[in-house]
């Protein structure tokens, strides 16, 4: 893998362990009614699971299992525009417009964080045949581990093409430290309070 990965030090990259561990273990014990209600309601709404999970590709190109809150109908992957998002998907359902919305289909990610194979900062995780794509310059997307927010979910996310965003997202790579990862948090946060989702419309990856 090329690109010039930044190489934090020691108690760097402690501070930012810690600090998923922190916030990925708060995050997943507070918003576990709001998972649960979430669950009930796409129930209601759509049979199947609750809890999607799917293959995506992480740190060094190691796979692991996402878990995220189902926002399509039951095995939409194998249906329409299998895994592409198109505008005005009718294989959303109104539930999961409003999670897509308010990016809370993402909150499952955080168990993820926990466990060690995402970050709370960092690119969004991809799938198989996306990083099959990728030249050898956008390999160096790999050489983090993905995350819940990024910079360039801050920075127009899907409304960008998806060669801009691995641009974003290898800036990222090369300039990684806790003092990014805090600025960009905040930007989050800024965006999760003005209800501007952070993945709405994204086409980039398979969100169900």
């Amino acid at each position: 893998m090329s690109g010039r990965a930044a190489t934090p030090g020691a108690a760097d990259r402690a501070a930012r362990r810690a600090l998923d561990l922190l916030l990925g273990g708060i995050g997943t014990i507070a918003g576990a009614p709001l998972v649960a209600l979430a669950a009930a309601l796409i129930r209601l709404e759509s049979p199947g699971h609750p809890i999607y999970k799917q293959r995506r590709v992480g740190r060094d190109g190691r796979a692991f299992e996402i878990y995220k809150l189902r926002t399509m109908v039951r095995g939409a992957e194998f249906t329409g525009a299998g895994l592409a998002i198109q505008e005005g998907d009718d294989r959303i359902t109104r539930m999961g417009k409003l999670l897509r919305r308010t990016s809370l289909d993402e909150l499952p990610n955080l168990w993820n964080v926990v466990r060690g194979e995402m970050s709370i900062v960092g690119p969004r995780p991809t799938v198989q045949v996306q990083v099959d794509q990728y030249t050898e310059r956008q390999l160096g997307r790999l050489q983090v581990k993905p995350g819940i927010t990024g910079w360039a979910q801050i920075n127009g996310r899907a409304s960008l093409p998806w060669s801009e965003r691995i641009e974003l997202d290898l800036w990222y790579v090369e300039h990684q430290s806790l003092k990014l990862d805090l600025r960009i948090l905040s930007r989050t946060w800024r965006l999760v309070v003005k209800g501007d989702g952070l993945y709405k419309g994204e086409t980039g990856g398979w969100r169900t």
